[in-house]
């Protein structure tokens, strides 16, 4: 019972931000179809993150991958958090800031869409692998949250979370990208 109260008032603020997200939806559709168009047209999704995003890029990845829910081919998606040896040797070589942007210039392609996931939107190491995307043609999207920072004017589709907590950002992140792996999914 020590915690009931503690618990109240997150379960409050959670439900408080998930009560605001409705003016996003029409804008998560349109991306979804963007997500749809992309691996109709034979482009792959790459996805990137710091911290809990980075485990949310990864999960996203695993769901495009692997399946959501429907069980279909799978579809090409890539984290671009998960190689340690080129996360490392291009951070020593040429600093944090460019470990996803090397990515970037080496996998992408017009045809592909970027997402770049950031609770600040200013992510130094995603805003530079989201101009990297951008310079190469591709559609790209930002998952932010409080003013959408650097990324919320970058990005052909800003998806701003409802919130200045991290916590509830990150809750959200994972709501819309299972939402984007349903419309990803459905025919």
């Amino acid at each position: 019972m020590k915690y009931v109260e503690y618990l109240q008032g997150e379960h409050a603020a959670h439900m408080a931000m998930f009560n605001a997200l409705a003016p996003l939806f029409p804008t998560i559709s349109d991306v979804g179809i963007a997500m749809q168009n992309t691996i109709q047209n034979g482009g792959k999704i790459l996805i990137m993150g710091n911290g809990g995003s980075a485990a949310d890029s990864q999960h996203i990845a695993a769901e495009i991958v692997g399946r959501y829910k429907k069980e279909r081919k799978g579809m090409p998606a890539i984290a671009l958090t998960t190689d340690t040896s080129i996360l490392t040797s291009v951070g020593n070589d040429y600093g944090y800031d460019y470990i996803f942007a090397r990515q970037i210039e080496a996998l992408c392609r017009p045809e592909d869409l970027v997402i770049g996931i950031t609770t600040s939107g200013n992510s130094a190491n995603v805003v530079r692998a989201i101009e990297a995307a951008k310079a190469i043609g591709s559609t790209t999207v930002g998952m932010t949250g409080g003013t959408g920072g650097k990324l919320k004017d970058l990005c052909d589709f800003s998806l701003v979370m409802p919130s200045n907590v991290t916590a509830r950002i990150q809750e959200a992140h994972i709501f819309v990208g299972h939402s984007l792996c349903e419309i990803l999914e459905s025919d």
